[in-house]
């Protein structure tokens, strides 16, 4: 695959991925309408069932229409549930159902995107590829908060106004990424649709294999993630912090990190680089009990966040599509994704009763739990692994 094709798929990433990140602005919207983070719980749960609907789509459909299409379908879909939350003046369940096709694109995007990196490129340069494909999903997740922000302080525009941009860009990325699939045609072995319609048949092979680990470890540490992001707004509230400044942070750490170390990150030892980053991750949360102590607090929770959680994920990405069994690299994929969505979308319901019932510092104590739940299967997939070279070695 030519690296002008690679970042034409990148920079269609980065403009379909400001459509997840604004749904970290999503609080403030509905409190503009009249809701709270309930309604935000209530969108994002849409969100959910969508993703589990897109999913599977691209699981039947990928091998036969072309990744990076279904992919250009999702990044449409967004656009359209973007477009339909900006028309509404008031609460209503229309905005559940925006929700919904903003899942249902982003879940589509989310697998189809790289299972077409995936299918064009070697085992071995999986890992420097995938590490790339995030930065640019990362730098659109972090980008679209602050550019969001700045276009409602600096241009006078509604928070309404601002998911309209946001609908406009993930259109152009939808129109990039048909392109792609036109100009870099998948290789043959790619273009076979078993892998991708057996993913379901798969589940007990991939139950008994590593990639279990990773496959549970990203639906606890989505979790952790969206709480953070989601709501960054209600954390600080009844502070002088700004949400910018959180989203900023996370998002140049990541970027640079992922630039800086990624030759670093594909030659070390995975499971132990993964348990490192797993500590960094719920570091930064537990730095979040913190945030009345003053921005300082605030960066480093979002530096280490971004260093834990931003290095970790296409760490455990590539151990969830290289342990599984090579006829079954597919549906790992396609369960990895699954339970992203399942954290990412479903917890925010949760969270937001959380906040709003009980409380800022027990809905941080659920999330600093979900985070060492996953250095706890880290750890375990570490003991296992150098128990099997210890027998080996008697």
């Amino acid at each position: 695959m030519r690296s002008s094709h690679a970042y034409l798929l990148f920079t269609a990433t980065l403009l379909t991925a400001l459509g997840y990140g604004a749904t970290f602005l999503m609080t403030e919207h509905f409190r503009t309408l009249g809701g709270s983070e309930i309604e935000t719980g209530k969108t994002l749960f849409g969100a959910m069932v969508g993703t589990l609907v897109g999913v599977p789509l691209v699981g039947w459909f990928a091998g036969r229409l072309g990744a990076a299409r279904m992919a250009s379908l999702g990044a449409l879909l967004v656009a359209i549930g973007y477009a339909l939350i900006a028309a509404q003046t008031a609460i209503s369940p229309l905005l559940t159902i925006a929700g919904l096709f903003i899942g249902l694109g982003w879940g589509a995007f989310y697998l189809a995107a790289p299972l077409a990196l995936s299918g064009r490129v070697t085992d071995q340069d999986r890992g420097f590829w995938f590490l790339r494909f995030g930065v640019f999903q990362m730098s659109g997740i972090g980008l679209s908060p602050i550019a969001s922000t700045a276009l409602i302080n600096h241009l006078g525009l509604s928070t309404a106004a601002a998911f309209s941009v946001i609908a406009g860009a993930c259109a152009v990325a939808s129109a990039m990424l048909f392109s792609f699939e036109v100009i870099s045609p998948r290789p043959r072995a790619a273009q076979n649709t078993e892998e991708s319609t057996a993913w379901v048949r798969a589940l007990p092979a991939l139950v008994r294999s590593r990639a279990l680990f990773p496959i549970l470890m990203v639906g606890l540490g989505a979790s952790v993630f969206t709480g953070l992001m989601t709501f960054q707004t209600s954390l600080i509230r009844g502070t002088t912090l700004e949400a910018g400044t959180y989203f900023g942070a996370y998002a140049i750490t990541v970027v640079g990190s992922r630039f800086f170390l990624a030759p670093t990150l594909t030659k070390a030892d995975s499971d132990r680089m993964a348990v490192l980053l797993l500590v960094l991750m719920s570091l930064g949360v537990g730095l979040a009990f913190g945030f009345p102590a003053g921005v300082l607090v605030q960066l480093a929770s979002a530096i280490t966040l971004g260093l834990g959680y931003g290095l970790v994920y296409s760490i455990i990405q590539t151990q969830a599509v290289n342990d599984a069994p090579s006829p079954l690299r597919s549906a790992a994929l396609t369960w990895f994704v699954i339970a992203y969505f399942v954290g990412i979308f479903g917890f925010p319901m949760l969270g937001g009763w959380l906040i709003v019932h009980i409380g800022n510092h027990w809905f941080l104590v659920v999330v600093l739990s979900l985070a060492l739940a996953e250095l706890a299967l880290a750890l375990i997939r570490l003991a296992g692994r150098q128990k099997k070279v210890v027998s080996a070695a008697q």
